[in-house]
């Protein structure tokens, strides 16, 4: 349980009028990031909704029923650049087909050897549900990979803290939380709740979120977002609990490096050890 080098992009979103826009666009992230000698990278919630902004033949925006028809060229395009630059890339979320007419809002790992891992958004916000359709994913998953055990929860997913207590459960030290706010009381609800489950669980949370604007595209229209890295409140770690944080609706990444190890010292033998005092007398131990 070493160090590792973790980076979260704070994407723009603007028009476009064509798919090798976007990747191009994903590309210049992805090889900045690369400079920096990463190991992960993380892209917010929803990034993908650009390609809606590409319009039909008339010239309108595609609906959000069409996005899973990108789905084939944009794993085709995170597995190459993982493959490339051999990092591990969270490729924010993209809106799959789930089947029976279901969508899901799912969160992607894509691993440097080419292994797609996926996670789908287990709480719908009403937007999403009333609006766009969404459904939600049924199960909570955890990934290894060789820097250790992650997982991916999404925006809204951050805010119920029983969901975070199964990721560390099931033994995951750094959970990546993509993320897409259009206002100041949505960015804080997903920001205060990242540092609520970095103390409770004593785990490192990596968010980003979307910004700009996609003039065409319904409920993109606005976003207000910030990438920060977030660890426990304790004497090895910053005191506000903030590694790293971005300028906030500006467009840039943020890096930071992370110890698993201290996680383990300080639930071992920290100023307070909250994921070894729960009272799981009184309430569920979800390990």
């Amino acid at each position: 349980m070493g160090s590792l080098r973790v980076c979260a992009v704070q994407y723009k979103l603007a028009d476009i009028e064509r798919f090798e826009q976007f990747a191009d666009q994903v590309r210049h992230y992805v090889r900045n990031a690369s400079e920096y000698g990463v190991q992960f990278i993380l892209f917010p919630e929803f990034f993908t909704t650009q390609l809606l902004s590409i319009g039909d033949d008339e010239g309108r925006p595609l609906s959000i029923e069409r996005l899973p028809d990108f789905t084939d060229r944009y794993i085709e395009l995170f597995q190459s650049l993982a493959a490339e630059y051999q990092v591990h890339i969270v490729g924010g979320t993209h809106v799959i087909d789930a089947g029976d007419g279901k969508l899901n809002n799912a969160a992607h790992l894509f691993y440097p050897n080419g292994r797609v891992e996926q996670q789908a958004k287990l709480h719908m916000t009403p937007t999403e549900r009333e609006e766009w359709n969404m459904s939600h994913g049924e199960s909570l998953r955890v990934f290894d990979t060789e820097h250790g055990t992650i997982a991916m929860l999404t925006c809204y997913d951050i805010e119920f803290p029983e969901v975070v207590r199964m990721a560390r459960a099931k033994g995951a030290d750094i959970i990546f939380c993509p993320s897409c706010t259009d206002d100041r009381h949505g960015f804080y609800r997903v920001r205060y709740c990242c540092h609520a489950r970095a103390v409770e669980n004593q785990v490192y949370i990596v968010t980003t979120g979307t910004v700009g604007s996609l003039r065409k595209v319904d409920f993109m229209r606005a976003n207000y977002g910030q990438a920060a890295v977030i660890s426990p409140n304790d004497i090895p770690f910053p005191p506000a609990g903030i590694m790293t944080e971005g300028i906030i609706n500006d467009d840039m990444l943020v890096v930071a490096d992370l110890n698993v190890q201290l996680l383990h010292d300080v639930r071992a033998a920290g100023s307070v050890t909250t994921w070894r005092d729960r009272r799981t007398d009184l309430y569920c131990d979800w390990s």
